[in-house]
Parts: structure tokens; C-alpha cells; sequence
């Protein structure tokens, strides 16, 4: 199951939970009942292990040789 990470916008309480991906999203502050949103954090993408080609990262030069 995914954790998602929420912060109250009247306390700035925030914390980690998981939950499935059918469940919908918590809307009240456990401590002050003041409405929550959902934190998103950077999203990278990172390549790791085989399976990936020399050529999938190569620049725009053309190879003529």
C-alpha cells in the first residue's frame, strides 16, 4: 500500500499514512478538525539495473560514421 503524507491548513499538523489506492482521501484534522491536504514531494526518475541501452540517454548527434 502507498504512503501518502498530509499537512492540516490550520495547525500545520502533519503526518504519514498508508492507504490504498480505493480509499478516499482524509479530509479532517485528527488534533483541530481543520481541513488536510495531501503533500506531493519532488518525483525523479531514476533508472537502476539492466535492461536500459547505451542510446536511451544519448544527445542529439546522429552517428554517420
Amino acid at each position: 500500500m502507498p504512503t501518502y503524507s498530509y499537512v492540516c491548513k490550520g495547525c500545520s499538523h502533519a503526518f504519514d499514512i498508508q492507504q490504498s489506492f480505493s480509499d478516499k482521501p482524509l479530509e479532517k484534522c485528527e488534533k483541530c478538525g481543520g481541513e488536510l491536504r495531501k503533500q506531493f514531494g519532488n518525483l525523479g526518475v531514476t533508472f537502476k539495473g539492466s535492461g536500459f541501452y547505451r542510446t536511451d540517454s544519448a544527445g542529439s548527434s546522429s552517428s554517420g560514421d
